[in-house]
């Protein structure tokens, strides 16, 4: 519409002077751009959102205990890097689009921003690879896994982790310093390395894509596999548990400690029940992610390539397409934190406190010692109006 206005000169009237024509043209084209940078407006929320909600998922997972395991350490390492491309990818992807896809920033900036933007979508898939992996061989060997599985070596996964994704996206800054004809293309920060892009497509994307699919179903075969042993006693005790644990069960690691059972063989055999149904909501949870995920980068990826492939040969939809593409993938980092407020009640209990400041969980301690006193007296007297007295005294 800006455009527009400006191109058409009928629309200011003739009797107008010229420095008056100067203002009124001048105020005309304020308000079309207004009209223009809605979509820009839409952006700004998207990464107000994509920080915030990736935030508040980082305090989760430091705060709460009930967090505190492998998966969400890979999760809150993971909620980073999808951070990190709210806080520095996207902006100075906005700022292009502004400009009409050129880049009006200093160009020693361009290769470091593709590399910030390779390096975290590499990380998110990495991360999601090693989710899969690590979940794939805890579920296949429970015992040596639940052994070995100290913090210690899941900080060394997430390093290996982060190591691996800044390896593959070094040599874009190293190609981008030595020849800027590589990372721009008619005056758009873009990577012009075809080989470069297919390769790392493939390193990057593709391959952790397909091990991670295929980690993932074979952990689905094997809880399915688990869930055969004794179908009628996980049946009935997940209908039974279904309202309690159902939202808490996406990678508590205290879920199935319960030690209110009825005798060791019993709670063995209970607590296995519990775990694996557990383990099978979590499942459902992360493949939700896994399957986001896929879906909103694997249109970009696609594109790229064969944009890599045809080179000078490639229709100019395909160019318009990937620019919309990356957004769709872009979009993909603030959609973690709205998947976990909605199938996880830990995560949502802790975003709702950390939105009103409440930083840890109200424990009812007064209530619990009341209630505590109150069962030792109804034990000890078997007199409820005694009990009931106490009760109120202690109120």
């Amino acid at each position: 519409l800006a455009l527009v206005y400006r191109s058409n000169e009928s629309i200011v009237p003739s009797h107008i002077g010229l420095e008056n024509r100067f203002s009124f043209s001048v105020g005309l084209s304020i308000q079309c751009n207004y009209r223009r940078n809605w979509p820009a407006l839409f952006i700004l929320a998207i990464i107000f959102f994509t920080v915030a909600g990736n935030i508040l998922v980082i305090m989760a997972v430091s705060i709460e205990s009930k967090l505190h395991n492998a998966t969400n350490y890979f999760l809150c390492s993971l909620a980073v890097a999808d951070m990190l491309v709210g806080f520095l990818v996207m902006p100075a992807s906005l700022i292009s689009i502004l400009y009409n896809h050129s880049w009006p920033l200093p160009e020693l900036l361009c290769p470091m921003w593709i590399f910030l933007d390779v390096l975290f979508s590499t990380a998110s898939i990495m991360h999601l690879c090693a989710i899969s992996l690590d979940r794939y061989i805890g579920i296949r060997n429970p015992i040596k896994y639940s052994r070995g599985n100290t913090l210690r070596k899941t900080m060394i996964k997430i390093i290996s982790v982060w190591t691996i994704s800044i390896v593959l996206s070094l040599p874009i800054p190293v190609l981008g310093f030595q020849d800027k004809q590589k990372v721009f293309v008619n005056g758009t920060c873009t990577l012009n390395e075809p080989r470069f892009v297919l390769v790392g497509s493939s390193v990057a994307f593709f391959v952790p894509l397909v091990i991670m699919v295929v980690c993932y179903y074979l952990t689905l075969r094997d809880l399915q596999r688990h869930s055969a042993s004794f179908p009628q006693e996980s049946k009935s005790h997940s209908k039974r548990s279904s309202v309690q644990t159902s939202d808490t069960s996406l990678l508590n690691s205290k879920s199935s400690t319960n030690k209110s059972a009825q005798g060791p063989r019993g709670q063995g055999r209970r607590g296995m029940i519990q775990a694996l149904n557990n383990e099978q909501r979590a499942s459902k949870v992360l493949g939700i992610v896994f399957f986001l995920f896929l879906v909103m980068w694997c249109p970009f990826f696609i594109t790229n390539v064969l944009i890599a492939v045809c080179q000078d040969n490639c229709s100019e939809h395909l160019y318009n397409l990937i620019h919309f593409f990356v957004w769709v993938g872009y979009i993909s980092s603030g959609v973690n934190p709205l998947i976990y407020t909605l199938f996880n009640e830990i995560y949502r209990q802790a975003f709702a406190r950390y939105l009103r400041c409440k930083y840890h969980e109200d424990v009812p301690q007064k209530k619990a010692q009341l209630q505590f006193i109150v069962l030792v007296l109804l034990d000890f007297t078997n007199d409820s109006t005694e009990a009931l007295l106490y009760f109120a005294m202690w109120k």
